[in-house]
């Protein structure tokens, strides 16, 4: 992994127009960058060599130092750039190589300390979860674009300037807090929509496809559904007229939070688990129990499925035995054969999410 990114981190500094998002280039600096690549590189070097030498996972390691190797000849850390120019469209190559290096960074060890199920990180269907990070991150721009468009318009139609100016006259924190509960209970409604009716279960059977629970499994989404999902959440918080500020904190909520309850985490939270979706709450969503097909739609507030009558836990401090779609056959495995699944008059395939 390490080799791999460093390897991309290169060829975002030989091609920054095109491979970085000029949003998120604002987050962070060129030295920052510049030193991780480095640290990066170091250590793909170091694991990869002592990997090799101790014999464990010889064609892997090669290939990180491989990857590496590359790296270097193409330029390492002392590749130099202009100034970066503006272009219509760009990757988020930059936004996929941060976010999978330090998301794993935090992630990989807690789990394997403090899991629940003592799995490998590259447990089944990790690929394929991995490439739909990749889409998720590397096409981020392109998401954006298509988000901004589907609710912009709608949004301008709709004014309630006295609603608006009430919820501005709000410190920032309380604008959160309202921004967090109404964005959840539209995404619950929208959410128990994805699992009652046929046609949109077909996108939102993908994201349950999932046969293992970790960090890295909350990215297996349907493009479609995360374009919809991400409007229609969206839309009531520029409607109601929310700061940007509020907003924005709302956004970073759902990254981490979106995280954080796929994560495979046994820790016992007691009563937070009560006023937060934490890991086992929403583990409970994606169980492969029959019982369990309609309950825990929230992703930030156990209240909203209070509200919905949709709130289970069990008190014993259980977790779900099996994950995944009740009928395993209906959901093929890979991610172009799932981004065609909803498309297609096929319902049972013989190559499918075991």
């Amino acid at each position: 992994m390490l080799g791999l990114l460093s390897l991309l981190a290169v060829l975002c500094f030989h091609f920054p127009e095109l491979l970085t998002s000029h949003e998120f280039r604002a987050v962070y600096s060129e030295q920052f960058a510049r030193h991780l690549l480095l640290a990066g590189l170091v250590a793909a070097f170091v694991l990869g060599t002592l990997a090799v030498l101790r014999d464990r996972g010889r064609r892997v390691a090669l290939l990180g130092v491989g990857s590496a190797t590359l790296a270097v000849l193409l330029g390492g850390t002392n590749v130099k750039f202009d100034a970066i120019g503006q272009t219509p469209y760009s990757l988020g190559m930059d936004w996929f190589v941060l976010s999978l290096f330090f998301s794993a960074l935090v992630f990989v060890p807690l789990e394997h300390y403090l899991g629940q199920r003592r799995m490998s990180p590259l447990r089944n269907g990790w690929r394929t979860d991995l490439a739909y990070f990749f889409m998720g991150h590397v096409l981020v721009q392109f998401i954006l674009i298509l988000v901004t468009a589907s609710t912009s318009t709608v949004a301008a139609l709709a004014a309630f300037p006295a609603l608006k100016s009430a919820i501005q006259s709000l410190p920032v924190w309380a604008q959160f807090l309202l921004a967090v509960f109404v964005a959840d209970l539209t995404q619950a409604l929208l959410h128990r929509a994805y699992h009652n009716i046929p046609w949109l279960w077909r996108f939102h059977a993908v994201h349950h496809s999932s046969r293992e629970m970790d960090w890295l499994a909350g990215s297996r989404m349907h493009l479609v559904e995360i374009v919809l999902t991400r409007s229609v959440v969206l839309l009531p918080l520029l409607m109601l007229g929310f700061s940007q500020p509020a907003v924005n904190a709302y956004v970073i909520l759902v990254g981490l939070q979106a995280v954080l309850a796929h994560a495979n985490l046994g820790i016992r939270f007691g009563w937070l688990e009560y006023v937060l979706v934490l890991p086992r709450y929403h583990h409970w969503h994606h169980a492969r129990h029959g019982e369990w097909i309609d309950a825990n739609y929230a992703i930030h507030l156990p209240l909203v499925d209070m509200l919905m009558g949709t709130f289970r836990l069990p008190r014993d401090g259980s977790w779900p035995q099996e994950y995944g779609v009740m009928k395993l056959e209906t959901v093929p495995r890979g991610i172009v054969r799932q981004h065609l699944m909803p498309f297609r008059r096929t319902r049972h395939y013989d190559d499918h999410v075991r």
